[in-house]
């Protein structure tokens, strides 16, 4: 792609106003917004994206439009995994319904600016040295088995990180409304609405050792990169109010999100053998017999999954709310038949 110096400075300026939109039209004010508009803005979201996907299709071609989409689809499913965690950390600080629009915010604005440095950095190495296909490869193996063992297991509001966090700065225990600091007796603290956000900050930083290996290994385009991640953070705010307690019945997420990472970390290093520069490795020469996987399998491979994975899902909690309502209606008939 040929993307111009102009062209970067729009989309930037672009993003950068939506956000800036967001925050004077929706959360400025705090509010719990309805399912209703949550609703109308996650379509808009999805839509926009959509719509950008196909554009890239027919200016620069489908080739370039099926990265874009494979990426978009690929970060999506990633960015409802962060929302599985940010669930998480706010209910471990308590934060009430009506503030968590703003951390939303602030954590997905977190999460933005530092997978735009991944991308600044990790289009520098793609550009000067080809092995680190085999680093990017071996990394999302190494995550997408992390992502089925330890998935759930750990709180990242009362990890190592944030008790380090909590030694160093003054905490106060309680919220005042949605400020991040308060002065109490002439001191300065930070309230629990800093601390979930921090926390958050710090999430983010770990999901961007994910997203950004994960969608290099579906395009090397930094253009198309950006655009992806950007959408795909857009309207996650509102997703997350709309599915919030979908959420929960997703229990096949990290497994599907497991099997993409290990395709994905599968095809780069497939990609780093086909352009092999590496001495030690076939003797510098690369490998012929090393086949590269193509964009259109990529997307329905990871299409299919994430179908599978949500369907596997909602099928399995459905069942196991089944065999709890006849526990409790067996129990009930036991006990009148007793009387």
């Amino acid at each position: 792609m040929d993307i111009t110096p102009v062209v970067w400075l729009v989309t930037i300026a672009v993003t950068i106003a939506f956000f800036v939109y967001e925050f004077y039209a929706h959360v400025r004010t705090p509010h719990e917004p309805t399912v209703r508009e949550s609703a109308r803005w996650s379509v808009f979201y999805i839509s926009l994206a959509l719509l950008f996907g196909v554009g890239i299709g027919f200016v620069s071609g489908w080739d370039f439009g099926g990265e874009y989409f494979a990426g978009y689809l690929t970060e999506k499913a990633l960015s409802i995994d962060n929302l599985f965690v940010f669930l998480l950390i706010m209910s471990s600080f308590a934060v009430p319904r009506k503030y968590q629009q703003k951390v939303l915010m602030i954590g997905i604005v977190i999460a933005l600016i530092m997978r735009g440095a991944f991308i600044a950095l990790g289009a520098t190495l793609i550009a000067n040295f080809s092995w680190v296909f085999y680093i990017f490869g071996a990394l999302l193996l190494v995550l997408a088995y992390r992502q089925v063992v330890s998935h759930g297991e750990s709180d990242p509001a009362n990890g190592k990180f944030m008790t380090l966090v909590r030694r160093v700065l003054p905490v106060h225990d309680e919220y005042n409304e949605d400020r991040l600091t308060v002065k109490i007796k002439g001191k300065r603290f930070i309230t629990p609405m800093l601390l979930t956000i921090i926390a958050i900050g710090f999430v983010d930083l770990v999901f961007a050792f994910d997203s950004i290996p994960a969608i290099y290994g579906l395009t090397d385009e930094a253009y198309i990169v950006f655009t992806a991640n950007a959408f795909a953070l857009m309207g996650l705010r509102q997703l997350y109010f709309l599915i919030g307690g979908l959420l929960e019945r997703l229990v096949y997420l990290a497994q599907g999100l497991a099997v993409i990472l290990a395709f994905i970390g599968i095809k780069l290093v497939l990609h780093a053998m086909h352009v092999n520069e590496l001495p030690f490795i076939n003797g510098g020469e690369h490998i012929a017999w090393a086949p590269e996987i193509p964009i259109w399998f990529s997307l329905l491979f990871i299409t299919a999954t994430v179908l599978v994975a949500t369907v596997a899902s909602l099928a399995k909690t459905r069942r196991d709310d089944g065999k709890n309502d006849r526990t409790r209606v067996g129990g009930e008939t036991v006990i009148h038949a007793e009387d």
